[in-house]
């Protein structure tokens, strides 16, 4: 299954992609057009990385899947790794910030 936003984690879209604000860490994270696309994919809750590449490769027809494939894991990979997505086992299961658990 595809990680899910963080549960502090604000997306503002842009001309030319979006930021994404972790309000708890106060991260900021950059994302291109693409990565805006990829990080409106990742709802709703259960779908796959095979569903998020199809749906990608529809609306770009012209990246090699192999390529968008690394390219869609290297970004989760990133935003992982910042905190902003979580597998969505562990999101579901953590208590949200401020509440008990």
């Amino acid at each position: 299954m595809l990680p899910q936003p963080g549960p502090g984690v604000l997306f503002q879209p842009l001309p030319d992609g979006a930021v994404l604000l972790d309000t708890a860490s106060e991260v900021y994270f950059g994302l291109n057009s693409v990565g805006a696309r990829i990080w409106q994919l990742l709802q709703p809750a259960g779908h796959t990385v095979d569903d998020l590449c199809t749906a990608l490769g529809a609306e770009f027809p012209e990246v090699d899947p192999a390529r968008l494939r690394k390219d869609v894991s290297d970004l989760l990979a990133s935003l992982a790794s910042e905190g902003l997505v979580f597998p969505a086992e562990t999101r579901d299961a953590a208590p949200l910030a401020g509440h008990a658990a």
